[in-house]
């Protein structure tokens, strides 16, 4: 039976994904929507998704943002999560680091971010380098 990962995706790495497909961020995303990855979110991250993707900067018409949000709900597992009061860097931060927590009550699970120093140092806390490395390991071995 292949092995699942479990990951709560940062809004930067998707981002980074949808502009340049061919990229390590574009391997992560590609793995959560056809792979080993199951993305782990929740409404409010799923908004923070829509409202970063629809920014007129990325040209990214609200079809092809409805496509990306909709995958995630065929693939993704939304949870619910508790609030943590925990100080960081950037507030809007918070809501990836409680569901990745609430998760990891469960399963476990990763924090996939190209902001790394925006979290608490924890080996669950990764780049997206380093949740490629994971997996390919993990399928070497």
């Amino acid at each position: 039976m292949p092995v699942k990962y479990f990951a709560v995706i940062d809004t930067n790495v998707l981002v980074s994904a949808v502009l340049k497909q061919k990229s390590v961020p574009g391997s992560i995303i590609e793995l959560a929507f056809d792979g080993p990855i199951t993305p782990v979110l929740n409404e409010d991250i799923e908004a923070e998704y829509r409202k970063v993707l629809l920014r007129p900067k990325f040209h990214l018409t609200e079809d092809i943002v409805n496509d990306i949000i909709d995958t995630f709900h065929q693939r993704g597992l939304y949870i619910d999560s508790e609030a943590i009061d925990i100080d960081l860097p950037d507030p809007k931060d918070r809501v990836f680091y409680e569901v990745v927590m609430e998760e990891r009550k469960d399963e476990d699970a990763y924090l996939v971010t190209g902001n790394i120093r925006h979290f608490p140092t924890a080996p669950f806390i990764v780049t997206p380098r380093q949740m490629l490395d994971i997996i390919l390991k993990d399928q070497e071995g």
